[in-house]
């Protein structure tokens, strides 16, 4: 008659940000904002904070909205790691050579004006 209770699996803090930088190995800096009214003003005020989390595969990539998960610490500053990436970022200077130029229009020839 004993039961098997489940194991018990905390729920892991989770917050959804932007890459800001994985010039780093295996380490991105997501920036989290958040919009908030001022405490006295009651004005809608928007803060952003920084996080250092770890990136095993290395695949996101700046511009890149992501989700975070808390973890133990892993270095100084990084108690975060990638949960999944929510959307790509559109990939800058790709190349365009694949792509046919489009034909310029015609310009009137600058000359003498008519009167």
């Amino acid at each position: 008659m004993a039961e098997s209770s489940p194991a018990k699996t905390g729920h892991k803090n989770e917050k959804i940000g932007q890459v800001v930088s994985s010039k780093m190995q295996k380490t991105i800096v997501v920036e989290v904002t958040r919009r908030v009214p001022h405490p006295l003003y009651k004005r809608i005020v928007t803060k952003r904070n920084k996080f250092y989390a770890h990136d095993e595969q290395q695949s996101a990539r700046a511009g890149d909205i992501v989700r975070i998960v808390e973890c133990r610490p892993l270095s100084h500053l990084k108690r975060w790691t990638l949960g999944e990436v929510l959307r790509r970022a559109p990939i800058v200077g790709a190349d365009t050579s694949l792509i046919e130029p489009e034909p310029k229009p015609k310009t009137l020839k600058a000359g003498r004006k008519r009167s």
